[in-house]
């Protein structure tokens, strides 16, 4: 099986351990991205995956290039052209304190691609599946319209088709989010969401939820679904369920709408080392569980245990292996060494 992703590789700068920005007198540099941890976390469970991005020629550049390598990730459909790679600052969060992200990727390489760039059908030969997220078209210039070439070409080659909604308010507004992802979503097959993309992309609200207190209301995710299903015809929608109890603590599980079914994974109480790309991981178990051919139940349980275990690991990608990812969805979470 093979799959495609399609988005921006960033340059990730974070201070050590949980130094504020402010205190901060050295930053650890990392590379990262939705779509690209989704790539690596597929190419980590043995699928051919294949990431497509545009970067400078420069060695900041290639680094970003070589950093999807060293997974196995097939970068020979990278665009190259541009001055700058895109930039992320993150200051971890502690207890009550949140997290906080600053971008830097205005004029980035990919924000300023052109549809020249790529072509879909060579990029799409002989794969079975084409995943993007929301802040790819959100990059503005002519992303939107790629993207819209990118999902017409992959329907017509007969990809399935998968989006995590992804809404950053810092990209864009709901409204430019809603006009174009109402437009793309046309070409999807398999939605990811989380507990607030459904409501800032759609306007699709769960009733009795509140993110901020950490309470959910299964039956208000299982009308978010179904309405989203029935909106743009998905076959599958895949909600995640965070409960925030503190930055460092929260509730993980996730909810599978397929076939007119509700299919909700046990629920894991997660001590935090590094969230971000924890949705990236939701997503990547998802792909590969769907791409094996699991039933409903299987899949949403091996995709929140794989992004369980992202929880717990340094940096964007997802470096687990489907054995650890199975173990824990079959109930070890005990955390007693390996020996």
């Amino acid at each position: 099986m093979k799959v495609v992703t399609f988005g921006e590789i960033m340059l990730r700068l974070a201070p050590e351990g949980y130094y504020r920005f402010v205190q901060a007198d050295r930053y650890g540099a990392t590379y990262g991205g939705g779509e690209a941890n989704v790539a690596v976390s597929l190419a980590n469970y043995g699928v051919d995956a294949k990431f497509v991005t545009r970067l400078p020629e420069h060695e900041i550049g290639q680094a970003g290039v070589n950093a999807l390598r060293r997974f196995g990730v097939d970068t020979s459909d990278i665009a190259r052209g541009g001055s700058r790679v895109g930039i992320y600052f993150l200051e971890k969060g502690a207890s009550q304190r949140p997290s906080k992200v600053i971008y830097d990727r205005a004029g980035s390489s990919i924000a300023t691609a052109a549809a020249s760039d790529f072509d879909w059908e060579k990029i799409f030969d002989g794969a079975d599946w084409f995943h993007f997220t929301g802040i790819t078209p959100a990059l503005g210039g002519q992303l939107p319209a790629i993207c819209l070439e990118a999902v017409k070409a992959a329907k017509k080659l007969g990809l399935t088709v998968s989006c995590d909604l992804n809404y950053r308010k810092k990209l864009w507004t709901r409204e430019e989010a809603g006009q174009i992802m109402e437009q793309l979503c046309q070409y999807v097959d398999v939605c990811i969401a989380n507990e607030e993309d459904a409501s800032d992309v759609f306007d699709i609200k769960a009733e009795n939820t509140d993110v901020t207190s950490g309470k959910v209301n299964h039956e208000g995710y299982k009308s978010v679904a179904r309405q989203l299903a029935e909106r743009f015809g998905f076959s599958k929608v895949a909600i995640t369920l965070r409960e925030s109890i503190s930055a460092n603590d929260n509730g993980w599980s996730a909810m599978l709408y397929a076939d007119g079914e509700y299919y909700f994974s046990k629920r894991y109480p997660i001590h935090i080392v590094d969230r971000v790309g924890g949705g990236d991981s939701f997503g990547g178990g998802l792909i590969y569980a769907c791409l094996q051919g699991y039933e409903p139940q299987e899949t949403i349980e091996f995709a929140v245990a794989a992004s369980c275990l992202k929880h717990t690991v340094e940096g964007d990608f997802n470096m687990v292996s489907v054995d650890e990812v199975k173990k824990l969805a079959g109930g070890d979470g005990s955390g007693r060494v390996q020996r």
